[in-house]
């Protein structure tokens, strides 16, 4: 599946050791790879401690010992091989001009339906596997000019789980199952964006890349205790992104911090005027969303919470008191939290994915034909046919959802879809959302992990996920924010207040720092000499930390 052959450096070891030396010992300073941020790792990067180089290779140390083996977590589906190499320009660019800017030299995730021209994509469908398209998507160039460094694609559930009712979240029939890194083969995943949290949550990777039509980020990051960022219908570019739905399809990053998420976020806005969505954001983006991060960014915020279904009807008895302990963090931050309730209750929870049966099947074909010559199928009827000859491996658990999308046609100016789009802004937002900001002038809305991904999905609106801690168990929850069009900068203010003022999010033990004894020997010795001589072979030498 892993289609990277990768050689295992020297020592591979979570914390990087760069060697200087000097008139008396070797010299140690230390880079701890494990929960790293982007800054962190800038300032690695500009005082030399460790090179792009470098932490490339301990990622892929970390992909191969817990990816692969170990807990086996099966998140990456391909492996980069050249991103070694991009890594090497990289860090020669940085000692020969300035730095592009915050991503530059850094590793990215990006989740299999996102274009990449020189990696095949794939969405974890088999017909697909191996189809390289002919240029980047949007996003992946807006990544690659910042200098970021693209790692791989990670596992997904199947076409952004638009396969069958009955597939587990995190499979696909080229990627297999991913599993949750706080309890692999326990703990349920998530999904679709399954790869992508699992690899961020278990520091494979510093940052990536999900997508989400309904819930695809947000839930992922919450049952693997990450920050999950679903951006305003609009802000991000589609383009070259494999879709389910033109109405709610959004891509957005996923970190294990609110900053990386704000940095992460400006990399990716603009106008793409391949995307007609995005000439909504005009005006309305920043390129750097840093600036609206505020450790008192709760201080007398009102933020409503609707019990009745989302929690009450939602949440186990074993995740409520972590829900209960959110909201009275929240309070302890600042924050007034009032019981709100849902002026139409009952429209909402009866809304189906009528519209997406209806977008997803021109939605495909388009996709199909942007890879020109070298389609392995024109249209849905050819995946669906294709899946039905290759059942055993293609569709182990069916393809129904294709089937009904088959079936329904794609006719977008259908009455029966047009009402049912209608319908569905219309009780998320202009009666939803909407109402109960202003009735309640209210700062966000409040659920866990992706309960009530729909109300934001629906509208378009913004939401972000915040690790709200974890449950007897051990299985994460997820704080979420939903407010409405382009609020991303209130809603990033709030989740790093509550992030700041909890600090809540633990890396999963299954996937500790990889340790090894390194004793640093007096300069001049042979074996000083060899150490040397490994460090400028590429090699890392490390000393023994616990995680």
């Amino acid at each position: 599946m892993l289609q990277f052959s990768k050689s295992v450096a020297a020592t591979a070891v979570a914390p990087i050791v760069a060697l200087t030396l000097g008139t008396g010992a070797v010299q140690a300073a230390t880079f701890d790879l494990i929960e790293a941020t982007i800054p962190d790792i800038q300032r690695a990067l500009s005082t030399g401690l460790v090179t792009s180089e470098g932490l490339v290779q301990q990622y892929l140390n970390r992909i191969e010992a817990y990816d692969e083996q170990g807990p086996a977590l099966n998140s990456i589906i391909q492996l980069n091989p050249n991103a070694l190499e991009t890594a090497k320009v990289l860090d020669l660019e940085r000692s020969q001009s300035a730095s592009r800017g915050p991503l530059h030299g850094i590793p990215i995730l990006l989740k299999d339906n996102i274009d990449t021209a020189d990696l095949p994509t794939t969405a974890g469908a088999l017909i697909l596997d191996g189809s390289v398209p002919p240029d980047d998507a949007f996003l992946t160039q807006q990544l690659r000019d910042q200098g970021a460094i693209i790692l791989g694609k990670t596992n997904l559930t199947e076409f952004a789980n638009f396969v069958a009712l009955s597939m587990p979240n995190g499979f696909s029939a080229v990627g297999g199952q991913t599993l949750n890194p706080y309890g692999p083969g326990i703990l349920e995943v998530s999904g679709s964006s399954s790869g992508s949290a699992v690899a961020v949550a278990a520091n494979l990777a510093p940052i990536a890349i999900g997508t989400e039509t309904s819930g695809s980020i947000l839930s992922p990051a919450g049952f693997n205790s990450v920050v999950g960022l679903k951006p305003t219908v609009g802000l991000i570019s589609r383009d070259g992104i494999i879709p389910i739905s033109e109405t709610q399809d959004t891509a957005g990053p996923i970190t294990r911090t609110v900053k990386d998420a704000a940095i992460l976020l400006g990399a990716l806005t603009g106008v793409d005027p391949n995307d007609p969505a995005t000439a909504a954001s005009e005006g309305l983006f920043f390129e750097d969303y840093t600036q609206f991060l505020n450790l008192d960014g709760l201080e007398g915020t009102r933020l409503g919470v609707v019990r009745d279904p989302f929690v009450n009807d939602f949440l186990s008895e074993e995740e409520l008191p972590v829900a209960e302990q959110a909201f009275a963090d929240l309070e302890r931050l600042g924050a007034e939290v009032i019981e709100v309730e849902l002026p139409n209750r009952d429209e909402l929870l009866a809304l189906n994915f009528l519209v997406l049966l209806y977008e997803f099947n021109p939605g495909i074909e388009a996709y199909l034909d942007s890879l020109g010559e070298n389609a392995p199928a024109a249209n849905l009827a050819d995946i669906v046919a294709f899946n039905s000859a290759n059942a055993e491996a293609a569709i182990p658990f069916g393809q129904d959802v294709l089937g009904f999308s088959l079936a329904i046609g794609g006719d977008l100016t259908d009455p029966v879809y047009l009402e049912s789009l209608e319908s569905g802004i219309r009780v998320t937002a202009t009666e939803g959302v909407d109402v109960l900001l202003d009735e309640f002038d209210l700062d966000a809305l409040l659920y866990f992990d992706g309960i009530a991904a729909e109300s934001g999905a629906r509208a378009g609106y913004p939401s972000i996920t915040v690790p709200a801690g974890y449950t007897e168990s051990g299985r994460p929850l997820g704080l979420t924010f939903l407010n409405s069009a382009f609020t991303e900068p209130q809603l990033l203010e709030l989740a790093y207040a509550y992030e700041q003022g909890t600090l809540l999010r633990v890396p999963p033990a299954s996937t500790p720092a990889i340790s090894a004894q390194v004793s640093v020997p007096e300069s001049g010795s042979s074996k000083a000499l060899l150490m040397v001589t490994l460090a400028i072979a590429g090699y890392q030498l490390r000393p023994r930390k616990r995680s």
